[in-house]
Formats: C-alpha cells, structure tokens, sequence
C-alpha cells in the first residue's frame, strides 16, 4: 500500500488498531494500566484494538520515536495482527508520521489526531463542525501529503498551477483558503455568541467543567431537572446547553454544561472552541465536576485546571465537586482527595447523596459576590427602583421629607455599575474601613 495513500481518510471507525504508549521522564505512565485511557479514546472513536505496545525511554529517536528494535516488533505486531492503523499516545511530528508509515506499512496517526476524529464524529451543530474542522485542518496542515483533494471544489478561488508546481503545494494553497473561510465564519460565530452570553450580564451564571466522563451531564440533570444526554463514554457533550438551576432561598441560576476536557487536550481544539467554551469564560461561578471514583482523580484535576490556565479562567472563583462517590470503593482514596482539597463538596449525581451540601456551597461562594449597598435616589426615580427590586435584595427601605428613598440592599457587585447614575448615591458598607461613620460613593 503505498504511504501518500494512507491517510486519505483520517477517521478510524471499524479499522484494526494497534496502540503505542512511550514512557519518558516528562511524561510517565499514569497507574498500573499505560493505555488504559487511550483505549477508551479508540473505543470511542470506533476502532478495534488488536495489539498494545509499550515502552519505556529516557528520550526519542528523532526520527521514528521509538527504537529500532521496537519499531521491528511495531511492525510485525501490525502484519501479524492485520492492522490498519497505528495510534500513539504521544504527539508525533509530521516526518515521524511518514517514518512510521513507511516501515509498518499502515496509516498512524497520534493521540491529538484521535480525538479530532472523536470530535469530528461527535459534532451536531454547525458551530461544532466548523470549530473541529478548523482545529483538524490546522493540525494537519503541516501533516500535509496529497490528503485533501477533497477541497479541489476551492480551486477556483486560488487561480491555475503555475509551471513546476506540485499538488502537495497546491493542497496546501487549497487548506490555507479553506482555512481561512472558517475562521473568518467562526469569527462572526464568536461575535454573535458574546452578545448571547453577554445579554445574560445580569444572571447568576455558573458553569460546568470538568474531565471528559466526570458526570458532569448527569449532575446538570439532576439539578435542574432537565433531560440533557448522557452516555457513559468519551465527549459525549460538545455543544454548550445551559439550564435553570433555582436554589431555594435564593433564586434562579443558570447552569451551563459543556465540552469535558482531557489530558494534553489539542491546542488547536482549544482555540476553535473558545466561542463554544464562552460559558465558561463568562461564568460567575465553575463547579470543577471530578470522578471521585477514578484512581487517576488527582492527575485529571490538574489536567483540567492547565486547560483552563490556557483559556484564561483559572482565577475564576472555582468549586471543586467530588462526584460518583457512590462508586469509591475504597474510602480511604476520597479521603486523600478530601484532605488535598478541604473546599472540595463530595456528592453522588446519581443517588443525590450531598447535593443539599452543593446547593449550600454554590449560595455561599454566589454571596460572597454581593456588597452590602445603601442606595439613595429620588422616589420618583422607577427606572432604578425597578432595577433594585428585580437583582437586589433590599432589606429596608427609608423614605425622607425631601422626595428621597434610601434603600437597604445586598446588590451583586457586578451590578453597581447599572445604578451609578446622576443622582443616586451608593454606600457600599462593607468593602473599607468608614471615614467619618460612612463609605460614600456619589455619582
């Protein structure tokens, strides 16, 4: 088969696969079982697995990754067992990928290429589609052999081959527009998306994130009482749903659940789906969704905190939610992670077990965004007393002889801004020492 045929066709749905994990000092193998979530990722994606490698090495071989001796072995495995790909767990630069293909003879492709194609068969909406194709297309740009002759309908728009051009490099002038379309459509995409979200300025927004298959779909549900799906497998949510969460004493909450992440999750991903990941970024409040149940807890919290580091949100008021504790079958493991993250709430989606706990820690650290305000303004003022009596909590009212109404109230902090008008004056009572028996904001 020759190699520039291989990759026609990037998915590995129904195709034999034998799976790679290298070990290096930077990046060890994770528990007793190496390929363990990389099994589940290729599961996931459709293939069957019919070999597993492992090995061991303090650096690479520029190269072909792996030694000589094991890429002897990768190939006879692979002849041996009829396999059609070859999925590493590590990251792959494009000549390796050729090295490789070249001695087994079969398409291979790395860890961020399988969860594009888990993407790639996961997206339902048009923005989910444009978002992975982009991220595919500008991680295989570089991967780039004579795969794309699928785009010639794009031909057109970049003119005739001129003399001593390749079509390697007429695909690649072929991705670049097609490239280029995308962003310039997700960029309106985005647009339209920061208005949607920033129209809910004046919600009380918290946002779901958490590890792909933490239970973050089955805890919306039974919050809010909604139906949204939930399957036990890999990224099955990539579209952002949001749902009324009312907490009793308080109010109404909008609770969002969206794409879960992974570790070494594509940085390409990442950027196509920062319209999608808007939720997040615009949220109050993130409840960090953990499967308390799995032995790798510890090591998939801070995969998630580094993606969030990456999409600028890790300074966001922050919960951690210890879920499936009904499934530990070893307390004393959700007592270490209890004692490395005293905050953290431990509950069970599926039981209900501490979700009164979750309800009470969501109202406290919500609170804690309120200031304790003194707002005076003219009585015939009802823009602003609207206003007050909609997103305040006004807990006395005192009426003056000169047509005035001071109002006691715990506002949103956020929302201070809304009423810091010609005319009203704020006290906020509780953010400085007073000066003179008052703090004093006048507009």
């Amino acid at each position: 088969m020759p190699t520039n045929n291989l990759r026609e066709d990037l998915t590995v749905h129904l195709e034999r696969a034998v799976l790679v994990s290298i070990a290096l000092p930077g990046r060890p193998w994770l528990g007793d079982d190496p390929l363990d979530e990389l099994r589940g990722l290729a599961q996931t994606a459709g293939a069957n697995v019919v070999g597993e490698l492992l090995q061991r090495r303090n650096d690479i071989i520029p190269g072909t990754y792996i030694g000589k001796g094991k890429l002897e072995e990768l190939h006879e495995m692979v002849q041996a067992r009829d396999a059609e790909v070859v999925i590493f767990d590590n990251e792959l630069s494009p000549g390796q990928v050729r090295n490789l293909e070249k001695t087994t003879k079969a398409k291979v492709i790395d860890r961020s290429e399988l969860i594009l194609d888990i993407f790639a068969s996961r997206a339902r909406s048009v923005e989910a589609r444009l978002q992975v194709e982009l991220a595919q297309l500008e991680y295989a740009l570089p991967r780039l052999r004579k795969m794309w002759t699928h785009l010639s309908r794009y031909k057109g728009g970049i003119g005739t081959r001129g003399p001593g051009e390749t079509q390697l490099e007429e695909d690649r002038r072929l991705v670049a527009v097609r490239i280029r379309d995308l962003k310039d459509r997700l960029t309106a995409v985005q647009a339209r998306k920061r208005r949607e979200v920033g129209s809910r300025f004046d919600e009380h927004t918290v946002s779901l994130v958490g590890y792909t298959n933490a239970g973050k779909s089955t805890l919306m549900n039974r919050l809010t009482g909604s139906d949204v799906l939930v399957k036990d497998q890999l990224f099955s949510t990539l579209d952002t749903r949001t749902r009324q969460w009312r907490l009793s004493d308080w109010g109404r909450v909008l609770l969002s659940d969206t794409v879960g992440f992974i570790r070494d999750l594509p940085h390409h991903l990442i950027a196509s789906f920062k319209a999608t990941l808007e939720e997040t970024r615009q949220a109050r409040l993130l409840l960090h969704v953990v499967d308390a149940s799995n032995p790798h807890a510890e090591e998939q919290i801070q995969a998630v905190t580094r993606v969030l580091k990456e999409l600028e949100v890790d300074n966001k008021p922050t919960l951690l939610v210890l879920n499936k504790v009904d499934r530990v079958s070893d307390p004393s493991f959700l007592q270490v992670l209890e004692a490395h993250h005293p905050r953290a709430v431990a509950v069970s989606a599926v039981n209900g077990q501490g979700l009164d706990d979750l309800k009470d820690a969501v109202i406290e650290m919500l609170s804690a965004d309120f200031a304790n305000a003194s707002v005076d303004v003219d009585a015939g003022n009802g823009k602003v007393l609207s206003y007050l009596s909609v997103h305040a909590e006004v807990y006395r009212q005192e009426y003056h002889d000169n047509n005035r109404v001071t109002l006691h109230c715990y506002l949103p902090r956020h929302l201070v801004r809304h009423i810091r008008v010609p005319d009203v004056e704020i006290r906020l009572l509780d953010d400085e020492p007073a000066v003179n028996g008052e703090i004093h904001e006048k507009s």
